[in-house]
Parts: C-alpha cells; structure tokens; sequence
C-alpha cells in the first residue's frame, strides 16, 4: 500500500510539532540572549540554536532513524535497567517536575501577574494554574484528537501572533544594540550553547519523535523509509519555524535594553515590547501568546507521561494517569518559577550530555551493529562527567560553596580536559572511548 502524506497532513503535524516543543520558556529564554549578549548576539544566538533547534531536530530524526517504538527501547541499547531509569528521569524531567509545572507558572507571571496586585500573587497563581491544568487535563484525555486540537487551531494562532509582534520589532526597532554582559564578552557561543539547555527541547524531541511517528503511522504509512522521509520534512519545517522565532525574539531582546533596561529573565523584555508597540492590546496580545504557548506545550507533556507510564504499569489506565500528573504539575508549579528553574538547571547539566551521546552514537550504531560494546563505555564516560558538571550546578542553584573534593575534581577536569569550562568538558572523552570502542567491536566482530 503505497501511501502518501498531502501538503496540508504534513503542515498540520508540523505545526503540532511545534507547538509542543514552543512554551514560554522557549519566549524568555531567547530574549534574556538577546539583552546580555548584546553586540555579541550572531555568536550566542547560533550556539543557542545548536541546541535549541539542531539537537532537537536530531533527536526526531534519531528516533525514526532507529525503527525503536519509544525512547526506552532505544536507551535499552546501553542495557534493559539504563533504558527504563534514563527514559523515566526524561519524561519526569520534562513533565511533572519541571518543563510542565514551568508551562503554568511562566503563563501566570507573565500574562497575567502584572494585573494582580503583590500581595495577591500567591493565590492568584493557585487559582490560574488550577483553570490552566483544568484544561491542559480536559485536552489530554483525548489524545486521538492532538492533531484537531493543537496542529490546526492553536499552533497556527500562536505563529501569527508572534509574528506580528516580532516583525514590526524588527522594522521599527525599539533601540540600538549595546555592549555585552559580562557574561557574553567571551565565548559567547558556548554561553548560547549552554543556555540552549533552558529549553528542554532536545529532550522532548526524544518524546514527542514517537508522537510524531504514531500520528504519521495513523495516515496508513507503515514502510520505514517513509516514515523517516515524512519525520524528515516535518521535524525540518516545524524546527525551522523555531529558529525563525528564535532569531527574531533574541533580536526584539537586544535592541530593547536602551529602551526597557536590563531584566533578569526575558518575560518583562515580551511584555515591555508589546506594551511599548501596541499600548493595552499588547499586553492583550502577549498574554495570549504567552498562554498559548505554555497550554499547547502542557497539553503535549501530559500526554506523553501519562502514555509512558501506562505502558510500564499497565494496570493503572492512561485516564488516571493524565489526572495525576495533571494533578501533580498544578502542585509543583505552586512552589514558583524561581524555584522551578533554580532546580532544573542541575538536572539538565546532567541529563543533556547522556541524551546527545544518545542521540549521536543512534546515527553511528548501524557501523558497529548496536553492539554494547561501544554504548556502555561511552554512555559510562558521558555520566561520569554528567554527575560532576550537574553537582556543580546543584551548589551553584542553593549558592553554596562547592565541598573541597568536588571543587579539586573541578580544578583537574579544567585542567586536562578542552572545552571544560565552556560545559562541554565530556565531549572529547566521549568521542575517544566511542572510537576505541567501535573499533573493538570492529575486530571482535
């Protein structure tokens, strides 16, 4: 049977694509860039589409390169029990405990706080948050319908919208680019680099690459090779979208500092922008980009943690699963936004370096015939340093000092090691155990 996907199936999966990646950490993060890097911004923001927009398109492409039907699957290549404690890490990580929570608690702060008085914030955050993941759980009990819901009517609402604001930002800018922060007046690439990380994608694509499968599968499309050729276009269109917006975004940020000052996050340069553009129906209009954003990603987050965890404990239906994690996320995103990203830098340091490793040796595995050989020594390599740099981001998040054995650990890695103090200290050793390792299992073979 000879299938094929029409012009407006393959649009409409892209755009769903998108919006699950694009929350409103994917607004902020890109136009706090734009403020620091200032002058800097053509180096930050490719290091930041690197792993904003590149590693996430790999990650889809991975899994449809692969023929795995799901992310533990293609993690059990390293061994059965690292598949099952990296993928659960990764969807936990994505969902309930940071990404998700995340969705609401940006929402909120940016959308609607400036309207609520201070000491009203907390329990206007609980009673938003409650109305937001009331509808994030009501659009998650019907996945079947993810493509009706998000690819045809959220997704490409929420494109215009942001490209209204982002393209008179650009043909009337608010000001002129200035100096770079600290922070980007060296090695800004790296910093983008790192920054890139805020986003989650390269993750989720881990997730949302078996949505995309199933949804293509749905359309009748069962050979493989037209399965990556349809993962292919869609994780090209919908993540060039993303560097569009992200380009466009980091712009509005670094040429609004004359203008607006510098903040801490990139929520109040959305808001300063839209007001300073288009009075109170800017602030009208970013708060529903901003809402847009976060419920489409929401919804998607949900839904992939509650399929997940159902397949691993079966008994328990896929309907209480979305209640509990919807349930779940209402609660951690009540502990603020601080406190949310405070937490999940450490987790991401960790997490990133194993799912790149992951990502690229699935590209390579075919060479050494998926042998063990080369996954185990090179994911072990990879989360020796993954423990070390996520430590060092712990300390750093509680603004602790760092014990005297982590900080001499710390002291040798920086020593020995290229590109360590820019957060890629793991790269050069992965990459000679993964070829040492590929040749034994060349000669064993």
């Amino acid at each position: 049977m000879n299938t094929k996907l029409r012009i407006g199936n393959y649009l409409a999966i892209a755009f769903m694509l998108f919006a699950l990646f694009f929350g409103a950490g994917n607004l902020i993060f890109p136009a706090q860039l734009g403020q620091l890097s200032g002058d800097n911004l053509a180096p930050a923001i490719i290091g930041f589409l690197v792993t904003g927009v590149g590693l996430p398109f790999l990650g889809i492409m991975a899994m449809g390169f692969s023929g795995k039907n799901n992310l533990q699957e293609l993690a059990s290549r390293v061994h059965p029990i690292y598949g099952l404690a990296f993928t659960a890490l990764l969807y936990l990580t994505i969902g309930p405990f940071f990404a998700a929570p995340r969705t609401g608690t940006v929402a909120f702060e940016v959308g609607i706080a400036p309207y609520v008085s201070d000491g009203a914030q907390q329990t206007g955050l609980l009673i938003f948050t409650g109305s937001f993941f009331l509808i994030t759980l009501l659009f998650s009990l019907f996945p079947s319908k993810i493509v009706d819901n998000i690819g045809k009517f959220l997704a490409p609402a929420l494109v215009i919208l942001l490209i209204v604001l982002l393209a008179i930002a650009f043909f009337n800018p608010m000001g002129s680019i200035q100096s770079p922060d600290e922070t980007y007046q060296s090695a800004a690439f790296f910093t983008g680099f790192i920054e890139g990380y805020n986003t989650m994608d390269a993750l989720a694509a881990l997730v949302f690459g078996i949505i995309i499968i199933n949804v293509i599968k749905s359309f009748g499309i069962t050979n493989n090779s037209q399965i990556l050729s349809a993962v292919t276009k869609i994780g090209l269109t919908s993540t060039a979208l993303l560097a569009v917006i992200y380009v466009g975004i980091s712009y509005l940020g670094a040429t609004s500092v004359t203008e607006l000052g510098v903040f801490d996050n990139g929520g109040p340069v959305l808001s300063g922008a839209a007001s300073h553009y288009f009075g109170t129906f800017g602030a009208i209009l970013l708060a529903a980009i901003i809402i847009l954003a976060c419920l489409t990603t929401a919804i998607g987050l949900v839904t992939a943690n509650a399929e997940y965890f159902h397949s691993l404990v079966p008994a328990i239906a896929y309907k209480p699963w979305v209640f509990f994690f919807s349930i779940l996320t209402f609660v951690v995103a009540n502990f603020g936004l601080e406190n949310i990203i405070s937490f999940s830098i450490p987790v991401l340091m960790f997490l990133y370096p194993l799912a790149m490793v992951l990502v690229l040796l699935t590209f390579v595995s075919p060479f050494f015939n998926h042998s063990r050989i080369v996954y185990i020594p090179t994911i072990a390599i990879t989360f020796i340093f993954s423990i070390v740099d996520g430590l060092v981001a712990l300390f750093k998040s509680l603004k602790m000092e760092l014990p005297s054995w982590l900080d001499a650990i710390v002291d040798l890695f920086g020593n020995v090691l290229p590109l360590y103090a820019e957060g890629l200290g793991w790269l050069t050793p992965a990459v000679i155990v993964a070829v040492l390792m590929i040749i034994a299992a060349k000669i064993k073979k």
